[in-house]
């Protein structure tokens, strides 16, 4: 197997066009200079020594030298052998409240953005470790199934917005429901479910699903995200605040955490409920609790070691330098007896 270890080092080849043309300008513009300071014939007597050919050889040798340097820089690389990596770990399905109430600013820059950064901070953590979002406001959806590939969860996590489920709500149980399905049961790893919410559920039997978890040994962690007293939930148009979100008698909504909720639905569990702040990150905390459970193997996957080459261009690119400043600018006088003999001007 082939590959560059820094692909978009090449995109500088995309230069030696680019200076090829230049050379040929300045050759040309320097020709029509002397022509029109001197006829042509008088050429080898104003410039005795200048050799054209030799001028076209170092230019080549250092553009040659250069597309090496380039290929050097981007350093390709052969793999050796393939070997088999036993992957363990534990499955974590983050269930994500991406209701409107998550736009609250009591938790900056607001709740569901502080939530997608801490997720992120956590995903980046992972080693090993597969995750897992369900969204949830009125519905619930997968925004990304179990996986070990951190660069798709961050991708798909920093699409995920207020608008992602079209039904409003705080639909938790049904998150929780979600998530059991999409576990992979298909392994004997170590399952775990992380609410992240502002706790005002309004639909389902939470309690019973969170019981359910407890039957199936799955571990609930409830962070919750909010003020108990109740805050505005902002209104924007085109990034300005336009005032805050009402009811159908224009009075004012106010979102409130309901920590007895999270607090219960966590000791049903076997988990723990963490109160979010603007300083501290939870998950932090849960990831360090669950990284004393036992890990257990979920499947094998293969790994190339590749060796580096970038020398098999770099050595030649260094010779050619060299070359190219080893070869005068003059004309040499052999070669230029054996154009006299051949009648060559």
């Amino acid at each position: 197997m082939f590959r560059f270890a820094h692909p978009e080092y090449l995109n500088a080849l995309y230069l030696i066009p680019f200076l090829i043309l230049v050379f040929w300008f300045l050759s040309r513009n320097r020709n029509k200079i002397l022509e029109r300071f001197a006829d042509k014939k008088l050429h080898r007597v104003l410039l005795p020594f200048f050799s054209k050919g030799k001028n076209i050889i170092k230019f080549s040798l250092v553009m040659f030298s250069i597309v090496l340097l380039i290929i050097a820089a981007a350093n390709p690389q052969v793999g050796s052998r393939i070997e088999e990596v036993k992957q363990t770990g534990i499955e974590v399905y983050i269930l994500l409240d991406v209701s409107n109430s998550m736009l609250a600013e009591d938790i900056k820059p607001n709740r569901l953005e502080k939530a997608k950064l801490q997720i992120s901070n956590l995903i980046n953590r992972l080693r090993g470790d597969r995750i897992g979002v369900v969204i949830f406001a009125g519905e619930a959806y997968v925004q990304f199934p179990i996986t070990t590939d951190y660069s798709a969860a961050n991708l798909f996590l920093s699409a995920v917005d207020n608008n992602s489920v079209p039904r409003q709500g705080t639909a938790i149980a049904s998150a929780i429901n979600l998530a059991d399905k999409s576990f992979d049961y298909s392994t004997n790893t170590e399952k775990v479910m992380i609410i992240i919410t502002d706790g005002e559920d309004h639909e389902g039997d939470v309690f019973e699903a969170a019981e359910n978890m407890k039957n199936k040994g799955i571990k609930i962690y409830t962070i919750g995200l909010g003020s108990p007293e109740g805050v505005p939930i902002p209104v924007y148009n085109k990034g300005i605040q336009t005032g805050f979100k009402q009811d159908r008698e224009g009075k004012t909504v106010l979102t409130k955490l309901d920590e007895d909720i999270l607090k219960r639905i966590a000791s049903i569990a076997g988990g723990k409920y963490y109160r979010g702040s603007n300083y501290e990150d939870y998950l932090e905390k849960i990831y360090d609790d669950l990284s004393e459970i036992k890990k257990a193997e979920f499947g094998v996957k293969k790994v190339t070691d590749y060796e580096n080459r970038f020398y098999y261009f770099l050595f030649p690119a260094i010779l050619l330098l060299i070359i190219e400043f080893l070869i005068p600018e003059r004309k040499s006088a052999w070669v230029e007896k054996i154009k006299e003999r051949l009648g060559i001007t």
